[in-house]
């Protein structure tokens, strides 16, 4: 099932509830200010949508919608800052385009430990 990137916010206030926000980010390791953007609509850096992720307990695949067999690893970090430059479907593209380098990275990586 594929998440629009929007429902990223709608999570984000669910899973808070009634704690604040400060508290929230905290467990999520992000800053206040970075979690109130994206709660409030913003796309983060993918660092950033990693640990969100993480803290929401959803498979980022959800939101950029590919199939993914194993959970998504760090590494790479697009950064798309607080001003919207770019569009959700272009944040999308550019998730699904670093999620498949790292998954080829990542295979490349074992066949060499097979050697």
């Amino acid at each position: 099932m594929t998440l629009p990137i929007a429902d990223l916010g709608r999570l984000i206030t669910k899973k808070r509830g009634a704690r604040g926000i400060r508290a929230a980010a905290a467990e999520a390791e992000v800053s206040s200010a970075t979690l109130s953007r994206v709660e409030n609509g913003h796309v983060p850096d993918l660092a950033t949508f990693a640990k969100i992720c993480r803290w929401l307990e959803v498979d980022p695949a959800q939101f950029l919608g590919i199939s993914s067999p194993e959970p998504a690893h760090g590494g790479a970090v697009v950064h798309f800052r607080k001003k919207k430059t770019h569009t959700p479907e272009t944040a999308q593209s550019l998730g699904a385009l670093i999620l498949a380098a790292q998954r080829a990275r990542d295979a490349r990586l074992e066949l060499m430990r097979r050697k």
